[in-house]
Formats: structure tokens, sequence, C-alpha cells
């Protein structure tokens, strides 16, 4: 079972959950903390949610500073692993954490859910923030009133800016739409190529 076989299954699966949906954006390899790490999958519509995926060749040795960044962005985040790795996985995320089971079946991967993910308690609004591109968090504050002294410092003032301004749900929202507004931005939403993937 190779990774591209789990992204594979997990794309079908979010691809006939959010049918329909034209406001749900899917990305691979979402960059986190200006490209600290990223996630596997992402799915940006009025929440975000990270899947991060471990086929049987992965190993977990980057699954702790994953988590702990993980969990300062996503509204939502589940880990899906191959039957191998389910025990260790276990012990290193959190329990509102979703947990699936990626395993080999007739044509491909099967994916189930065996706990849901539950709401994150331990969303940080300056690394949510730091999703933004530069013109992005300045075109923010300037609409809030907020740019002045920042605009020309390290982008992350900029994030800092944000968090001490705007509360955490409005920081979200400006987010999240800023992402769906990135014209020709990697992919241009579900079903389309990312990469060298066919999201089918």
């Amino acid at each position: 079972m190779r990774d591209r076989d789990v992204r594979k299954s997990v794309w079908r699966w979010l691809e006939f959950a959010h049918a329909g949906d034209p406001d749900t954006l899917m990305l691979d390899e979402l960059g986190i903390l200006n490209g600290a790490t990223r996630i596997d999958i992402a799915v940006i519509n009025g929440k975000m949610e990270g899947f991060e995926l471990k086929s049987e060749r992965d190993t977990l040795e980057r699954l702790p500073t994953q988590r702990d960044l993980y969990n300062k962005v996503f509204d939502l985040i589940s880990i899906v692993v191959a039957e191998n790795h389910r025990e260790a996985a276990q012990d290193i995320v959190p329990e509102w954490w979703g947990l699936a089971i990626a395993s080999s079946a007739p044509g491909g991967v099967q994916v189930t859910y065996e706990r849901q993910p539950e709401a994150n308690p331990a969303l940080d609004a300056a690394t949510v923030a730091s999703l933004l591109w530069r013109d992005e968090a300045v075109s923010i504050l300037e609409r809030y009133g907020a740019a002045r002294g920042v605009r020309s410092k390290p982008r992350e003032a900029l994030y800092d800016r944000l968090a001490m301004t705007l509360d955490l749900d409005t920081v979200r929202a400006e987010v999240r739409s800023a992402l769906k507004a990135r014209a020709g931005w990697r992919v241009d939403r579900r079903f389309q190529q990312c990469g060298d993937l066919l999201l089918s």
C-alpha cells in the first residue's frame, strides 16, 4: 500500500462528501507556518479541515511535530493510517482528532473511520494568519485600519498584528476567504489535476 493509493482513496471519499458544493476548495500538500510542514490534504469551506496520511511505508517520526502545528491551524483534523500504525498513532494524536484506517481492498484502498473529528480547542490566531501571503495580510489589515507601522515589517509582524487586532473567528474567516480567492493557485478546485496526481 503506497501513499498515492491512500491519497487517491481519501480524495475520492472527499469528492463524494463535498459533491455539489462550489464553496469547497480541496488541496494537496498545504504548507503550514511558511512551509515548516505540510498537511497532506486540506479542505476549506466554512471551516478548515486537515487530513494527514500515513501509509504502510511511512514512519511516524515527524507526527509529533506535525501534530503540534496542525493543532494551531485546523478546525478539524483527521489522521488516516495503515493498520500497522494504528496503535502508535493513537498514542501520539489527541482524542479529538479523527482516526481512520486504510486497508488494502480489491481495486485499491478502503478507508474506514473509527473516530470522527471533534472541534479543535487549541487554535492559534497568529498561526492561522500565517497561511496568508504577505500582500493578503496587508490588504486585510488595511481594511480594518490596522496596517499602520507594519506594512514594511517581516510577515510575522503582520500575522501578530492580525491576531492582536481581530478575534479568532474573524481571522479564520478572512484566511478561508483569501485561500479560496487565489486565482489559479495550485489547483482551481475539486476534480482537477494537482501535481502529478489525477483527482478522480
